[in-house]
């Protein structure tokens, strides 16, 4: 937008795709803390503060996938006759 303002906490929100997230529990299960700031920063090379990095990890780590309630069943499809 022309003249639009770019706002300070705008530049440091990011969003984590479940497939990161899986990426970076994986990395703290199996090397900590520290080997999933390691990914976080991989995989986000915007974030530069170890600290900032290993508290965003512990974070994602300790985040559980979404369980969808199932669909319910599609109704069948009425045919139109073709005259």
């Amino acid at each position: 937008m022309p003249g639009a303002r770019c706002l300070p906490m705008l530049s440091c929100m990011f969003v984590v795709s479940e497939e990161d997230a899986a990426a970076i529990r994986a990395a703290f299960d199996q090397g900590g803390e520290f080997a999933a700031a390691v990914e976080l920063r991989r995989l986000f090379p915007g974030i530069t503060d170890n600290a900032q990095a290993r508290a965003c990890a512990r974070t994602i780590a300790g985040w559980k996938p979404l369980k969808l309630p199932p669909r319910p069943p599609a109704r069948p499809r009425r045919l139109s006759r073709r005259e």
